[in-house]
């Protein structure tokens, strides 16, 4: 019977989405070949969140709850997962494509002796992996992959991309890893969160991006009024945050975040190669733009040429219409 481990995220003591994502993805790729699903999750004051876990699909949790693990730290956050790993005997690794995903999955696949498959967008399997799809060169192609000999492996899923499927009553056991010997040399000394009640920019159903053609700073205002309506999230392209408009962290391309939300609103937004890298596989692509030559209209599904000044309030005014009926 194989098993499927999962790097549980969590932050602040919540279960993040990519996490939500992974645990279901290998619960079905479980149930296909009755296989199980263990989870483990690091952090401080995190044994509530058991539950949750085998909600999407543990069978087993393990419990890494140690002070010095209440912020994320590559080092402590690696030694836990490798010892979940040894733990448990587990075939496949799962884990979320986020930013600490990328930051820990390499160093965690080369501990492992595992092939790695980063930001996959398709996984083809039961308990032992088939094959895996993954963009590259910048979205321009996808490939298919797979481990050497078939099997092992550590996977990290894109965001937005693998179905949450939780089930009510499910329950889990649950184990606590031992964190004797955590050598945590670069620590944490100050998180600034984002304003509160802002969705996250990779977790987001919705995603609303302005370009240069918005034409300042101050028309932000009208694309947050538009995502808030959405109840989604603010993004941006790179010419907008290299010329200051906006913060680094709305970045969506090649240099900043990939994200994958159902809904992708383009605003402004010419459709540069490095942009599309970053949102291609949204689900939905809606573009505005005055110039009905740009390259975004290639890839969206709903293209609006037009002034964007004009559109995006009553398109504003619409969504919120909608949403309050």
């Amino acid at each position: 019977m194989s098993t499927i481990l999962v790097v549980a995220e969590q932050r602040g003591g919540s279960m993040k989405k990519t996490a939500h994502e992974a645990l279901s993805q290998a619960r079905r790729m479980a149930d296909a070949s009755g296989g199980r699903v263990v989870a483990v999750i690091a952090g401080s004051g995190i044994k509530g969140l058991a539950p949750e876990a085998a909600r999407f699909g543990a069978d087993h949790v393990y419990l890494a709850d140690h002070s010095d693990l209440a912020d994320y730290s590559t080092e402590g956050y690696t030694l836990v997962a490798q010892r979940a790993f040894q733990m448990s005997a587990a075939d496949l690794v799962l884990m979320g494509a986020s930013a600490m995903g990328k930051d820990m999955a390499p160093r965690l696949a080369a501990r492992l002796k595992l092939a790695y498959l980063p930001d996959v967008v398709e996984l083809t399997g039961s308990g032992a992996l088939v094959s895996a799809v993954r963009p590259m060169y910048a979205g321009k192609v996808r490939v298919s992959v797979q481990p050497t000999d078939g099997t092992r492996a550590f996977v990290t899923l894109r965001p937005n991309v693998f179905r949450p499927l939780p089930v009510e009553g499910r329950t889990a056991t649950t184990e606590a890893v031992d964190t004797a010997g955590l050598s945590i040399r670069a620590r944490v000394v100050d998180t600034r969160a984002e304003a509160a009640g802002r969705v996250e920019l990779t977790e987001a159903d919705v995603i609303v991006s302005g370009g240069r053609g918005i034409k300042g700073p101050e028309s932000f205002a009208m694309i947050q009024e538009l995502a808030d309506a959405f109840g989604g999230a603010l993004g941006a392209s790179r010419a907008v945050v290299d010329a200051g408009w906006i913060d680094h962290s709305h970045q969506v391309g090649q240099t900043g975040k990939t994200v994958s939300p159902g809904l992708y609103v383009a605003c402004g937004i010419s459709g540069a190669i490095q942009h599309l890298a970053g949102m291609s596989s949204s689900k939905i692509i809606v573009a505005i733009n005055k110039d009905g030559e740009a390259p975004i209209f290639k890839v969206a599904d709903i293209g609006l040429v037009g002034d964007l000044f004009d559109i995006i309030p009553k398109l504003t005014a619409e969504v919120k219409r909608i949403r309050a009926s």
